[in-house]
């Protein structure tokens, strides 16, 4: 089989192009063994954020919920027990600066697997990444025993100061 110049010229540009983009592609890969750390978001995520530490401290207790709503207040604990000084005290204010909806999903072990926003605060582009970086912070959540993989749905009640509550647990607003 014999190439036309045409054909020639064509192979050659692709060959450099080849030749210029490998670097690149080798620079993209990485550590993805499980002790690597979070460098990348989660599918899902719609901010960068990464946890900045983990949870100090043992494991969490292992969920004994039988429903992903029964879930909900587990996962919602143990985020209030890890962002103590974040939870707002009493009634939320009449108007909120961003509220968000963020379903999460969980392997058995209490993992991050990905999150989908059902109503992401995109005003609050902040407090997006804020929420992400506290669910990965929070990560591992309880494992649930008797559900395996579940996905935990709440709401997030933002004021401007930055404190929260999660619907699963507020106090209600003023």
């Amino acid at each position: 089989m014999t190439l036309t110049t045409r054909s020639r010229r064509t192979v050659f540009a692709l060959a450099r192009c080849g030749a210029l983009l490998a670097p690149l592609w080798l620079a993209a890969c990485g550590s993805t063994g499980p002790h690597a750390p979070i460098t990348s978001p989660v599918p899902g995520q719609l901010s960068d954020a990464t946890p900045q530490a983990a949870i100090p401290g043992k494991a969490p207790r292992a969920s004994a919920a039988a429903t992903p709503r029964d879930y909900r207040r587990d996962a919602a604990r143990h985020i209030y027990e890890a962002n103590k000084a974040r939870i707002y005290a009493g009634q939320l204010p009449p108007i909120l600066y961003a509220v968000g909806t963020l379903q999460v999903n969980l392997d058995a072990s209490g993992k991050v697997l990905s999150m989908h926003w059902m109503r992401a605060p995109k005003h609050a582009p902040e407090v997006i990444a804020e929420i992400e970086r506290t669910v990965l912070a929070a990560s591992p959540f309880p494992a649930a025993t008797q559900l395996g993989k579940v996905t935990w749905t709440d709401t997030w009640l933002w004021d401007k100061g930055g404190h929260f509550q999660l619907d699963t647990l507020t106090e209600g607003q003023l």
